[in-house]
């Protein structure tokens, strides 16, 4: 059976989980590529919450306007993975320090 010490720094854990979420989902990382004329909003919790094309882009070809798309993604996805991983190294600090 479960202490009841163990049972309180499951719950801790897991009201410091629904803060962080709450956290990184107030949290816009935008990003862009081509000189701004491809930007991305996504959250950090990883949901996109927009993109734009602010320009022209009759004069790229497909492949490469693919590619600008990709690349804003991939910026913004490298800024949400690195604050996620800043945010759960923070809450596991927080956790442990109470044990």
């Amino acid at each position: 059976m479960l202490d009841k010490n163990l049972l309180d720094k499951l719950e801790n854990l897991k009201r410091q989980s629904e803060a962080s979420k709450e956290r990184l989902d107030d949290i816009i990382i935008d990003e862009e590529s081509g000189g701004g004329l491809i930007r991305v909003s996504m959250t950090g919790n990883r949901a996109i919450k927009g993109f734009e094309i602010t320009g022209d882009v009759t004069q790229i070809d497909k492949e490469e306007l693919e590619e600008l798309i990709c690349v804003a993604f991939n910026r913004a996805l490298e800024k949400v993975n690195k604050m996620n991983e800043k945010e759960v190294m923070s809450s596991a600090q927080s956790l442990f320090s109470g044990m």
